[in-house]
């Protein structure tokens, strides 16, 4: 199973509702360049040498963005659906003929969203069934040795829903 990392963490934002709060936030622990990711998926049997996987994905990085610049969605099936929206000035024109994009708009976003299908599910729901969730402090903190000198409590997966704990 998935071993998803996260550190609990309060909100220092005073001017927000959840102010002094504690919630938990993901550890990562690195971020794959392309290189690497191509590296990796080599590595995971495939007849193709990193070389060439890296060639592939950057081809695909490159259309992507191609097809998004020229209005379409982009659909990888079993990964979801990249998609572009616009973000508007807080104050649109007043008339349909006042709208001026140089004006009026504010940005063009890049969007995702994840497959829903019912056999290739990666929507936000049913990925969290999939991973299991550990404590950074947890895999920080110095194993105590018991008489038998097997170590103590470790990290293991939160199914309750009430938060981040570390069960035996």
């Amino acid at each position: 199973m998935a071993k998803i990392l996260y550190e609990v963490k309060q909100n220092q934002n005073s001017f927000s509702a959840a102010f002094g709060k504690w919630y938990a936030q993901i550890k990562n622990l690195e971020t794959l360049n392309t290189r690497k990711l191509a590296n990796h998926i080599s590595e995971h049997g495939s007849i193709y040498t990193p070389d060439v996987v890296y060639g592939v994905l950057e081809k695909f990085r490159s259309c992507l963005i191609e097809m998004l610049l020229n209005s379409k969605k982009v659909k990888i099936e079993g990964l979801g659906t990249f998609y572009c929206t616009l973000e508007n000035q807080k104050n649109g024109a007043l008339k349909k003929e006042d709208f001026n994009v140089n004006k009026h708009l504010k940005a063009l976003h890049i969007r995702f969203l994840p497959e829903q299908t019912t056999e290739e599910n990666i929507s936000s729901r049913e990925f969290i069934k999939q991973a299991e969730f550990i404590n950074i402090e947890a895999l920080q903190a110095k194993p105590k040795d018991d008489e038998d000198g097997t170590s103590g409590d470790g990290p293991t997966n939160d199914d309750s829903g009430d938060g981040p704990t570390n069960e035996p």
